[in-house]
Formats: structure tokens, sequence, C-alpha cells
């Protein structure tokens, strides 16, 4: 079977890194690269051409059986690749169920690394994990870069600053790497979680847990928020509205499989906040964990900067993709037996990411 990697649109990382080649070759495939799919992260085509064909975009997607990317593939691209062929990438088929009438119709395999279940089991394969653990890392530095304030406590002969405040709002793997940076940075951090399984977490990484009664903790959620009571909600708003107000920079990082994200910052809460301090929300994509949130955007409202990017792991392009490289690796030893598709939906793995082989009902 020939591989097909080619080059993303729009951002700089790469599905597979030139040292996972060797070990994609022992799967026993011959491996397609598009000329420059490594640029953007500082991988020349001359490190990919020791183990792979170096191709352009056209003889990529027609000559190769299975196709890997970061992000999907355009319509009109998928059109145009041959019956049968697999297309591996994070098609979220649970925010778009069209998503999986439309490759069926084409006559193509999907899979989903983020339907692939978030197990111990699948750890080593679990994409949405290593992204969120960048994108945690980066939104605190790119707090920091609109911040008009030191992270840490600083006393000089000039006077004496006070260490930035960080809330953090959703424990995940996003929001304890945050908090991680912003301790390193010297920053006082506090997290909010609705799962009770992560308050040791953060008291470990030296931040305080801040608790609202009557959440609803399910284990079964996958590594995602737990859509909660509107009367729960409230209660958690006035909370996070009086953290805020009090705080320097404020990370969201909480989203619901399948539905718009949880608001949880509202506007008349952003207006508190002093000026100067600064928003990331990694939910944008979802609609936001904060009211004003405009996806791709970094807008002022009142003195406050919010970051509206859910993508912030393509602003470390090298890392990001040595790290999805190893996560796409893992996955093909659990999809490619002695050449060809292990379709064994016995498989928990196989049977969660091939979503085109049974119908996904998106929630809306």
């Amino acid at each position: 079977m020939k591989l097909g990697i080619p080059k993303e649109q729009n951002d700089n990382r790469v599905a597979i890194v030139p040292a996972t080649l060797a070990k994609l070759k022992d799967l026993v495939l011959d491996i397609n690269v598009e000329t420059g799919a490594g640029a953007g992260a500082m991988y020349e085509d001359e490190e990919y051409a020791a183990h792979a064909k170096v191709l352009n975009r056209t003889e990529l997607l027609q000559q190769s059986d299975i196709i890997l990317s970061i992000n999907p593939l355009s319509d009109n691209e998928l059109q145009s690749l041959r019956p049968d062929t697999a297309v591996v990438s994070l098609f979220q088929p649970y925010l778009d169920a069209s998503v999986t009438d439309k490759l069926r119709q084409w006559q193509l395999r999907g899979f989903s690394f983020d339907m692939i279940p978030r197990t111990t089991l699948a750890q080593a394969m679990d994409v949405l994990s290593s992204m969120a653990s960048v994108a945690g890392y980066k939104a605190v530095l790119e707090a920091a870069r609109y911040l008009p304030r030191y992270f840490p406590m600083m006393i000089t002969a000039a006077g004496s600053i006070p260490p930035a405040k960080v809330l953090v709002l959703g424990a995940g793997v996003a929001g304890l790497q945050a908090i991680a940076t912003a301790r390193r940075l010297g920053a006082m951090a506090e997290a909010f979680d609705t799962r009770a399984a992560a308050k040791e977490e953060v008291l470990s990484l030296g931040a305080k847990f801040v608790e609202v009664e009557g959440a609803r903790d399910e284990k079964g959620a996958g590594g995602y928020a737990v859509e909660q009571s509107e009367e729960f909600l409230q209660r958690q708003r006035a909370e996070v509205q009086a953290r805020a107000a009090k705080s320097d920079i404020v990370i969201t990082t909480a989203q619901v499989r399948g539905r718009k994200a949880p608001v949880l910052l509202l506007k008349e809460t952003v207006e508190q906040m002093k000026r100067g301090s600064v928003i990331v929300d990694l939910a944008a994509s979802t609609g936001g964990n904060c009211e004003l949130t405009q996806n791709d955007q970094v807008i002022q409202h009142k003195g406050v900067t919010i970051i509206g990017d859910s993508n912030l792991a393509a602003l470390m392009p090298q890392d990001a993709s040595v790290l999805f490289s190893n996560n796409a690796l893992n996955f093909f030893k659990v999809l490619i037996h002695k050449g060809t598709l292990n379709l064994d939906m016995n498989n928990e793995i196989i049977r969660g990411a091939y979503f085109t082989a049974q119908p996904v009902e998106a929630n809306q």
C-alpha cells in the first residue's frame, strides 16, 4: 500500500516527520510526500527523500491508497480520490455529520483521530491530547505577549511588582499544561473544573482548585467537559466573575463533545476585569467559553484583550508535528497489518476511528 502525506493548507505542521518514515516503512508501506510538505515545520524535502517519493500534489493524491493529513482535504480533492482510498484526518464527524455521508457517497474510507476512544489503551495515539498539551503551553505564552505586566514577582530598587494572577477554566490536558507553564513563569494560578478527579492534579502543580458544588461528573466523557445544568452554570458564572475580576489572565479550555462550548465568561464579567487583562479562549472554534470571543480573531473590549484561537498548536509546528507523527504511527500499527488495512470491527480503536463504517449521530 502507498501512504500519501500532503502539504497542509494554511497550517505549518506536517502529519509525518522524517524521523518516523523508517518505522512506517516497517509496516510494509510505500510512502509519498508532497513537495514542501515539511517546510513550515523546518523539514526539507531531502530529509524525506531517503525513505519516500517526493511528488507534486496531484500525483500524490492519485497515487496513494491512504491519505494522512492533520486537516481534512477540501471536498473537491476528496472527490478526486480513487474509490476505496482511506483518508485519515481530524474530520470531527460529531460536529458535522454530513462528512460521513459525503465520504460514503465518494466511496472513501474515513478514519478520524478525534473518534479514537480516549482510553489508556489508545493513549499513544491520542492526537487531541497531544495537540491540547501544545495549545495549553502556547496559550500562556500568547497571554504573556499581550499582557502589559510581569508574570513573576519582581522586587527592584524602583519598587515591587506583584505576581500575575492566572485563572484557568477547565483542567484537562490543555488546562493542566497552562497551569504548569504559568507557574514556571512565576504567576499565581487557580483553576476550575467540573470533574472532581482534576482537583488532585491541579493541586500537584501548585495551583489552587476552586470548587463549585453540584457539578455533574461523568467519568465516561472521554476527556471532554460534561454538559451542566443551567442552575449550576449560573452559580459557576457568578464565581468565575468574582475570580476573573481579580485575574490578569483567564485561559478557557472547556468543550463538550458534539455541542457548542459552554459560555463561562459573560460580557459583564469581561467588563469587570482590569484593563490590560488577557483572555485566551481555546474553545473558540465551537462557539467559545467567552461571550465576546470571535474565532481566529484578537479583539479588545474595554481594555481587555480576547484571543479566540482553538489552533494554537499550529504556532509550534515543529514539536507539534513530532507529537502528531508519533500518534499517527501508533495508530497505523493498529490500522495496518502486513501491508493491508485491518478493518477488524471487534477492535475498539478501529471501530471508533472508522466512522464511515456506520452512521455517526451528531449532537446539535
